[in-house]
């Protein structure tokens, strides 16, 4: 599976529950986090700055999942990611 142009294939890499001051804040709790960790699988021709294996930050609400096979992806654009680790 390839991106084109502007677009990303991610993976989306599950946050592991949080202990705060003796409590354990689960990953659907933290609704408040408005970023999520992600894997690139694919960058599109046009996109800079990010590279296949990258682990990025994205806006929680951007694009939209797509399964191939039989594995759920995310296919979003260069805008929504902030961050590279």
């Amino acid at each position: 599976m390839q991106a084109i142009n502007y677009y990303v294939v991610i993976e989306k890499i599950k946050q592991e529950p949080t202990k705060i001051a003796g409590l354990i804040i689960s990953d659907a709790l933290n609704e408040d986090n408005r970023y999520l960790k992600g894997k690139i699988i694919s960058a599109g021709t046009l996109v800079e700055g990010v590279k296949k294996d990258d682990i990025i930050h994205f806006d929680r609400h951007a694009g939209h999942g797509i399964n191939w096979k039989d594995k759920l992806y995310h296919i979003i654009t260069v805008k929504d990611i902030v961050l590279v680790e």
